[in-house]
């Protein structure tokens, strides 16, 4: 926790804090927001974001505000590049084809250094971070790439969410084996940035009704009993942070005990 921030947000930071819909964010200090991101020591950082709560914090452009902070304290952004229409199409463009996952994403893909080459779950990185030593057509398996999140201990950030937002959840359940999903095979075509074509079979969850399902509220209460998630509410705009090994260490026991501890 950040232990020089001021009481009233120390408070905020070591209590159950849930963004409530109708409790509007308000302006807030960029001040306190940078003291926050000051704390980590991570190198590379996966961040999902509500730039319309940012907006609402702290005035301007909330995409130009976000970056420049995150550029000054990390060496590398990730974010969604998540594409998942490729299950309908079976179509992606690696340099082309633009995220359908927010504001944020779609913004940080002008500014991109690398795309990973998952066509359903990609990874865009602003930086040196790179997984070209993972595969990418398992995307949850332990080799892939959220696998290398966990192996490295990156830092998952959301602002300005409603709660916790993580897709390393997946990377979760893949891992401990839990009984209500399993994988598939998804087929087509990758096309790159130099012409070149691959025919591809990428293998990803099935999709099913517990995908969106996810006691997200429980989940966050208990990560922030065990320790390990960081929850701040700068005049309503939420700041949650949490490693993604850590994320994997606090819940395999829980799940263990109740493998539908995810989904109740």
């Amino acid at each position: 926790m950040v232990a020089h921030l001021p009481e009233t947000l120390w408070r905020s930071a070591t209590h159950y804090v849930r963004k409530r819909r109708d409790t509007p964010t308000g302006p807030s200090s960029s001040e306190l927001f940078e003291s926050i991101l000051s704390e980590y020591d991570e190198e590379t950082v996966f961040v999902h974001a509500g730039l319309s709560d940012v907006r609402a914090a702290f005035g301007g452009d909330p995409y130009e505000f976000l970056l420049d902070r995150l550029d000054a304290e990390f060496e590398s952004i990730l974010t969604p590049g998540f594409t998942q229409s490729f299950r309908e199409t079976g179509y992606f463009h690696r340099a082309e084809t633009e995220p359908a996952v927010g504001a944020f994403s779609s913004l940080l893909f002008e500014d991109a250094d690398y795309r990973t080459r998952d066509p359903l779950h990609s990874i865009l990185v602003r930086g040196e971070y790179r997984f070209e030593d993972r595969t990418h057509r398992d995307t949850f398996a332990p080799a892939g790439c959220f696998g290398k999140l966990n192996d490295d201990g990156v830092r998952i950030l959301n602002v300005g969410t409603p709660w916790l937002v993580s897709t390393q959840l997946h990377y979760v359940e893949r891992v401990l084996d839990v009984p209500y999903t399993r994988t598939m095979e998804v087929e087509g075509t990758v096309e790159y940035a130099d012409g070149d074509r691959e025919e591809i079979v990428q293998r990803n969850y099935s999709k099913n009704k517990y995908v969106y399902y996810w006691n997200r509220l429980g989940i966050q209460r208990d990560l922030m009993t065990e320790g390990v998630l960081d929850v701040y509410d700068l005049n309503g705009l939420s700041v949650l942070s949490v490693r993604a090994d850590d994320l994997l260490d606090t819940l395999e026991p829980k799940i263990e005990a109740d493998p539908y501890y995810l989904v109740r």
